[in-house]
């Protein structure tokens, strides 16, 4: 069913029309590809060099327990654009296109019809041609992973390359329209094809030449040995082996993987200074957060795709007017979440079919009544070489299923007490009420999405 401009401006009270003479804010959306959380000098990571990203954060408000509901580009940027669970949404293989009704429900086409000029640069996330360039007054996006010398080496990098393409939007932009501008980066996701794997701007890699990273505390191989069959036939160990298994692999893929997020921040930067410069950087709300996040060795494993912190959380910042300045926010956001929120942020009403919540609230220094609980999977197989899992999590309890063994193989996790998830207390007779309860509570998750359908009000099972 499309939506027309008439009924979003009928069905909600855009706060630029309610106020005459105020202008909306202009929107800049910028994600990063397999950032874990913790790679953010403002989250406390003293080797990073992101000092545009931190400068952001200092001004305006940081999530520190932001996650996404599936650990892989493809779901989680169709979940950061309709706002749904990759079950309700379906992008579970890369060669799909979004249903007419799907478009009509994201957030750059709801912005478009209320009156904003929009844009993409980058990864697009789900490859089949056509790609959506007509749903966008400015479009620079593309199919598949991308390559990050597209003219050969040394360059220039696609991360420049993307830059100059958001100046490009940026300086043809004019007070009269607001804008929302989503800049999709490649990196620091690998180059699959190349045996390098972490492919930076040479500028970026020679700033972590000379540092020594150490291996996490569960690099050891005694963290794979508890983890089922399934994990062990899996791309998770295929991919530790080409990126983690010798010191000398281990230190270059983590000091390019750092490069790489340099060069995003470097980037972001160059925005910055632009908006600064047209006298826009004062009426612009800039939102920055990853798609999943990334394992570097931890439990012997590389990639993401499982419910482990390290794959699922991720950076989440924003900065700019009415956004509160210095905040850290502990709640339990979701890239569910961000639709809703850019929505929000210009007035406009988000479809009720949508399963995330706006974080607008928290952004304005409130402290909303919040999700405890939400709800976890990933089906995507790759032909059998990644495990499917699904899970709940709950306040301070993470519970993680692999459906694919026999038994089904169950973890259950105290985060609070064990933040690297290095005891798996699902077979302790201790912890067998919360195991059920859990188990109990996934059921009431498969139901309710199950039962979703993008006509109806999304009933959360947790808040209603």
């Amino acid at each position: 069913m499309s939506i027309s401009r008439r009924e979003i401006i009928r069905s909600a009270p855009l706060l630029w029309l309610q106020r005459p003479g105020t202008q909306p804010p202009n929107l800049l959306f910028l994600l990063s590809d397999d950032q874990r959380w913790d790679t953010l000098g403002a989250i406390g990571n003293t080797r990073i060099r992101t000092p545009h990203l931190d400068s952001l954060a200092a001004r305006g408000t940081l999530f520190t327990q932001h996650a996404v509901t599936t650990a892989i580009c493809m779901s989680s940027r169709a979940s950061i654009l309709t706002g749904l669970h990759t079950r309700c949404h379906g992008a579970v293989e890369f060669n799909r296109q979004y249903t007419r009704e799907q478009l009509d429900r994201s957030y750059p086409v709801l912005l478009r019809k209320a009156g904003y000029r929009t844009g993409f640069i980058g990864k697009w996330g789900l490859d089949k041609q056509p790609l959506p360039a007509g749903e966008f007054d400015y479009w620079r996006g593309f199919a598949g992973q991308g390559r990050y010398f597209p003219n050969g080496e040394p360059g220039p990098h696609l991360t420049s390359i993307m830059a100059d393409q958001a100046e490009e939007f940026l300086g043809s932009s004019t007070p009269s329209a607001p804008f929302c501008l989503s800049v999709s980066f490649k990196a620091p996701h690998v180059q699959d094809d190349d045996s390098r794997q972490f492919l930076p701007d040479p500028a970026d890699e020679v700033l972590y030449r000379n540092v020594t990273f150490p291996y996490p505390k569960t690099f050891d191989t005694r963290y794979t040995s508890a983890l089922p069959e399934t994990v062990h036939r899996s791309e998770n160990r295929r991919r530790w082996a080409v990126r983690f298994s010798t010191p000398e692999l281990y230190q270059r893929s983590v000091r390019n993987y750092y490069a790489l997020i340099t060069g995003i921040d470097r980037a972001a930067g160059r925005m910055i200074e632009l908006l600064r410069q047209r006298g826009q950087l004062e009426n612009t709300v800039i939102v920055y957060t990853s798609d999943n996040g990334f394992y570097l060795g931890e439990h012997g494993l590389a990639g993401k795709w499982l419910m482990h912190e390290e794959s699922i959380r991720v950076p989440m910042l924003a900065a700019g007017p009415g956004v509160a300045r210095g905040r850290r926010v502990d709640a339990m956001t979701l890239n569910i979440d961000i639709a809703p929120t850019l929505l929000d942020l210009a007035g406009v009403s988000a479809p009720e079919s949508m399963q995330g919540r706006s974080l607008a609230p928290w952004l304005r220094g409130q402290s909303p009544r919040w999700r405890n609980e939400w709800f976890y999977e990933h089906v995507f197989m790759a032909n059998g070489w990644i495990a499917p899992t699904d899970g709940v999590r709950q306040g301070r309890w993470k519970y993680c299923r692999y459906p694919q063994e026999s038994p089904v193989f169950e973890e259950l996790y105290d985060v609070a007490a064990d933040p690297l998830e290095e005891r798996n207390l699902a077979r302790d007779a201790k912890y067998s009420a919360v195991l059920s309860a859990l188990r109990a509570r996934r059921e009431v998750w498969n139901g309710a999405l199950n039962g979703w359908r993008p006509d109806s009000r999304w009933s959360d099972p947790v808040n209603g």
